[in-house]
């Protein structure tokens, strides 16, 4: 039993006439009357009295009728669903992001934007580190990450587009002598006990302050480490050290914790989408399509003296 036999039953119950319903099916009325007895033998039982002059339902066909028009209801249904998914219009995305992303405009702007432009689309966002991201992209379990790379070998398999480049701040505790300073260098902090994350943790902004303080002539004394950007601040701002975050952990007002701009210019941290290489599937093109207009307006913004990264 086939959706052509299916649609055959209908336009002949709706019509019960054989030349008619063939007319509106675009079949010969032959073709029809083949299709009607083959349904019939499919199921053991008479679907129409007919006579010469006369067509009807017999009672089998009366029960029959509205369930497959449920069936025929249901399979274009499916159809549509199946178009829409191919098209990226519906189904699911898993997204990762660090632990710093979601206190930056740029990661709830874009999640926003893509719910606006695709509702049907579901998302599921988990945090984790950057190098879990690039794992779990290469494994096919996540879909999309927020992430902040570090060395280009971690990225194998993955494509990057990036969203947006962000000024690193020190985080003093609020006692501290250069606390509320309008400018630091990184030199500056030589000495000073630092809290990181573990470098498996977050690689590429372990791998930036170390970079940083390379270039400042020294590497810097690691006391404490941190899976948390949240606790990294939380232990400076309780006296346990320096460190060095993106200019969104300012979002969370710690008490006791000072931000102060670093001078260096290149004291700046990438925030990228990361998805895998190659990934062909519509929704995946979709997002990067969002990503890619929300980073061209930021770009428009900073070609006109306007600082909006943060905000």
């Amino acid at each position: 039993m086939e959706l052509k036999h299916l649609r055959a039953f209908i336009a002949l119950a709706e019509d019960l006439h054989f030349g008619r319903a063939a007319l509106r099916l675009g079949i010969a009325q032959p073709q029809l009357s083949t299709l009607i007895q083959s349904l019939e033998a499919v199921l053991g039982v008479v679907l129409f009295d007919r006579t010469r002059r006369h067509v009807a339902l017999t009672d089998a066909g009366r029960i029959f009728l509205p369930e497959v028009r449920a069936t025929l209801a249901q399979a274009e249904r499916a159809r549509r669903m199946a178009v829409r998914a191919a098209r990226g219009e519906i189904g699911k995305l898993d997204i990762g992001f660090t632990g710093s992303a979601p206190f930056n405009g740029a990661m709830p702007s874009i999640i926003s934007r893509f719910r606006h432009r695709w509702p049907d689309i579901q998302m599921s966002l988990r945090e984790m580190s950057t190098s879990d991201q690039f794992q779990a992209l290469r494994a096919e379990t996540l879909d999309i990450g927020f992430a902040r790379p570090g060395e280009p070998a971690e990225t194998e398999g993955v494509s990057l587009c990036t969203v947006l480049e962000e000024p690193l701040f020190a985080v003093l505790p609020g006692d501290h002598p250069r606390a509320g300073s309008p400018l630091l260098s990184v030199a500056a902090l030589a000495g000073e006990p630092f809290i990181l994350h573990p470098r498996h943790i977050g690689t590429g902004l372990h791998d930036k302050v170390m970079s940083l303080c390379a270039q400042a002539g020294y590497r810097p004394q690691v006391v404490l480490e941190a899976h948390q950007m949240s606790t990294i601040v939380s232990l400076a701002a309780a006296g346990l050290g320096v460190s060095i975050v993106p200019e969104a952990m300012r979002r969370i007002h710690v008490e006791g914790a000072s931000f102060v701009p670093l001078e260096e210019a290149e004291a700046t941290m990438v925030l990228s989408v990361a998805v895998r290489t190659g990934d062909p599937r519509p929704a995946i093109g979709h997002f990067l399509e969002i990503v890619k207009t929300f980073r061209a307006e930021q770009t428009a913004t900073e070609d006109q003296g306007e600082h909006p990264a943060a905000s």
